[in-house]
C-alpha cells in the first residue's frame, strides 16, 4: 500500500532508519506467530480474530484523528475490491502456513514487489523494466524456482499446498497495490484504505469460518493469546500505521527498499524461535530475493 503525500525530508534519518528496521523485523516474525499459534487456533480462526480486532482499533484511530471515511469520493468500489484481494490474500497465508514452513512462507510471500512490478510494466509505459531491474526479478524468480529443490516438512496433503497458496497470496498482495495507485485509493488516506481492507476481511473471515466448520479453541493459551495481540495490535494496527507515517514524511523509494530485510528478519525467526530447517537452497532463495529487490528498487534512483 502506498500514499502519494509530498515527503517532507530528503533523507532518511537514523531514527526513521531504525523505525524502518523494526517494522521488517515484526512483520518478518508475523509468519512465525501465526505458526506458533495454529496447533490451537485454526487459520481461519485466526484471521478472523485479528481482521476484527484490528479494524475496530483503525477505526478508534480515525475516529479520535478525525480522519472521515465516506464514499462521495468514489473510494467505496475500489475499496472493497482491494479490501477482497486482502482478504484473500491472508486467507492463503494462513491455510498455506499448515501445510508449509514459517520460513518459506516469509521468503514466497516477499515476491509481490516483483509481480507489481510486471504488472506496471505492461500496463505504463514508463514504468517498463530497465535491464538491471530485469536482472534483479530473474535473479529472484530464479531463487524462488530453486527453492522448490528442497522438501521442506508440512502437515499433510499435497506436498506443495503450502508454497502455491503462498505465490498465490503474493500475487494478490501485488495486485492490491496496483488496485490502490490506479483508483481514487491513490489520493486516500492511509488509514481509510486500511479500514476497507479490514472491513471485508472482518466480514469474510469469520463466514469462512464458520462454513468450514473451523473449531472455536475451548481454551486459550497465553501463546495463543499473545500471538493473536501480536497479530492484530503490534503487526496489522501498530507497524501499518508506523509504515505510512513514514512514507508520508520520507522518499517512498527509499522507504521501500528496506522492504528486502523482512525475509532475512522471517527466515532467522523461524530457525531461531520455531527451530524448523533452513536448507542451502532456502538460503539461496533468501539471498535471491534480497538481492532481487535491491536492484528492482533502484528503478526510480
Amino acid at each position: 500500500m502506498t500514499t502519494e503525500r509530498e515527503p517532507r525530508a530528503a533523507r532518511i534519518d537514523a531514527p526513521a532508519a531504525l523505525a524502518l528496521v523494526c517494522c521488517c523485523a515484526l512483520w518478518g516474525l508475523n509468519q512465525v506467530a501465526i505458526k506458533a499459534a495454529l496447533p490451537e487456533v485454526g487459520s481461519l480462526i485466526q484471521l478472523s480474530v485479528r481482521s476484527v480486532v484490528a479494524l475496530v482499533l483503525v477505526l478508534a484511530w480515525m475516529r479520535w484523528r478525525r480522519i472521515p471515511w465516506h464514499w462521495r469520493d468514489g473510494t467505496l468500489w475500489p475499496g472493497l475490491l482491494a479490501g477482497l484481494l486482502f482478504a484473500i490474500e491472508f486467507g492463503c497465508i494462513f491455510v498455506g502456513l499448515q501445510y508449509t514452513t514459517a520460513a518459506r512462507s516469509v521468503v514466497f510471500i516477499n515476491t509481490s514487489p516483483f509481480v507489481v512490478a510486471l504488472v506496471l510494466a505492461w500496463l505504463v509505459p514508463a514504468e517498463r523494466l530497465r535491464p538491471l531491474q530485469a536482472l534483479g526479478l530473474a535473479i529472484a524468480f530464479g531463487g524462488v524456482a530453486f527453492a522448490f529443490a528442497e522438501p521442506a516438512p508440512r502437515a499433510d496433503g499435497w506436498p506443495w499446498l503450502g508454497d502455491a497458496l503462498i505465490l498465490v497470496a503474493a500475487a494478490l498482495w501485488g495486485l492490491t497495490t496496483v488496485i490502490i495507485r490506479f483508483s481514487s485509493l491513490r489520493h486516500a488516506a492511509p488509514e481509510k484504505t486500511l479500514a476497507y481492507q479490514l472491513l471485508v476481511s472482518a466480514l469474510l473471515s469469520p463466514a469462512a469460518a464458520w462454513v468450514s466448520g473451523a473449531p472455536w479453541p475451548a481454551a486459550w493459551s497465553a501463546l495463543a493469546i499473545g500471538s493473536l495481540f501480536y497479530q492484530a495490535v503490534i503487526v496489522t494496527f501498530a507497524s501499518y500505521l508506523l509504515w505510512f507515517g513514514l512514507l508520508t514524511r520520507y522518499p517512498a523509494t527509499k522507504v521501500q527498499a528496506f522492504v528486502f530485510l523482512t525475509p532475512v528478519f522471517g527466515a532467522a525467526f523461524a530457525a531461531g524461535l520455531l527451530e524448523e530447517p533452513v536448507g542451502v537452497e532456502l538460503l539461496v532463495a533468501l539471498v535471491a530475493v534480497a538481492v532481487g529487490l535491491s536492484l528492482l528498487n533502484r528503478r526510480h534512483r
